[in-house]
């Protein structure tokens, strides 16, 4: 990775991490199902004007693309997301940020099982180790992150580690069956797939109501859905190719920072002793985890920094 990729690292950390601070406020004007139908609808709308207007693109007529990228829609993308946006409901968007964080930890340590090219080695062993320890004491403590909560409500780390598990599965899945296809083809497949699962879901669960929402709501709401969840996928993209999957990895120290700084600013979130000593064992053990990877695919690392949108 040069010196050249850092701008483009910064960036893409700080869509991702202001994304997460915009979902934190917007969980208090819409139903966390409403807000993730409505933002997964116009990223896969901003999907379907890129193949309308672009001469070089077209819908895949793939069956199996259709097959696994529909999957991959509902259990990757649509269960996760709306897991991570109902847990903003009970943590801060910096706690959040620094669990999210452990998704690589979770996607080795599944490798190990189900790849049969990414068995684990003392190295991969330690960096688990170290980012699990992270993750425990965080639990242990009860972060949260806001002020106005003095222990954790387990359901939101509950929330919180079912998306994990889900979004790391993922990224095996598409390792195991989906190298060979087109990135761009599956995101957009997923995308549409998963606003197809939450809207409808959204609309029988908990109705349609908006009158809560603000203009405000309705900004964050956009930011989210074109600059995080689209645009952020779409700068994902241009990094792997132009630098390298390992400068794309980068934005995972970037995104906690941009998260936990924005959301002590714009929400009145807190940063504790606690939280720091958690995050610190975290990102240790993710760096020890990415020393020395073995290059990943266009396709599967594309597919992975979608993920991470959260």
């Amino acid at each position: 990775m040069t010196s050249q990729a850092l701008p483009y690292i910064v960036l893409l950390g700080f869509m991702y991490g202001s994304t997460l601070v915009a979902s934190r406020f917007s969980v208090g004007q819409f139903a966390p199902a409403t807000y993730i139908g409505l933002r997964l609808s116009l990223a896969a709308l901003a999907h379907a004007t890129i193949y309308q207007f672009s001469a070089n693109r077209a819908w895949s007529r793939d069956r199996n693309v259709w097959q696994h990228a529909l999957l991959l829609g509902v259990i990757g993308t649509a269960v996760p997301m709306t897991s991570i946006v109902t847990a903003l409901t009970y943590l801060s968007s910096g706690m959040a940020s620094i669990l999210i964080t452990i998704n690589p930890a979770i996607t080795v340590l599944l490798a190990h099982f189900f790849l049969h090219d990414e068995k684990l080695n003392t190295r991969k062993i330690v960096g688990i180790v170290l980012a699990l320890s992270g993750t425990a004491l965080l639990t242990v403590r009860g972060e949260t992150g806001l002020a106005d909560v003095a222990k954790a409500n387990p359901i939101g780390y509950i929330l919180m580690f079912t998306s994990i598990l889900l979004g790391s599965s993922s990224t095996v899945y598409a390792r195991k069956y989906m190298r060979t296809f087109d990135a761009f083809d599956v995101a957009s497949i997923r995308m549409l797939a998963a606003a197809l699962a939450v809207m409808p879901l959204s609309l029988l669960l908990v109705g349609f109501d908006l009158t809560a929402v603000t203009s405000t709501g309705y900004g964050a709401l956009g930011y989210a859905s074109l600059m995080g969840t689209f645009g952020g996928m779409m700068l994902a993209f241009y990094i792997i190719k132009r630098f390298g999957a390992t400068a794309s990895a980068m934005t995972a120290y970037v995104v906690p920072i941009i998260t936990n700084i924005g959301g002590i600013l714009l929400l009145g979130e807190t940063f504790t002793v606690g939280m720091l000593w958690g995050a610190l064992l975290i990102v240790v053990g993710i760096f020890i985890l990415n020393q020395r990877r073995r290059p990943r695919t266009v396709a599967g690392e594309s597919l992975r920094a979608i993920d991470r949108v959260r």
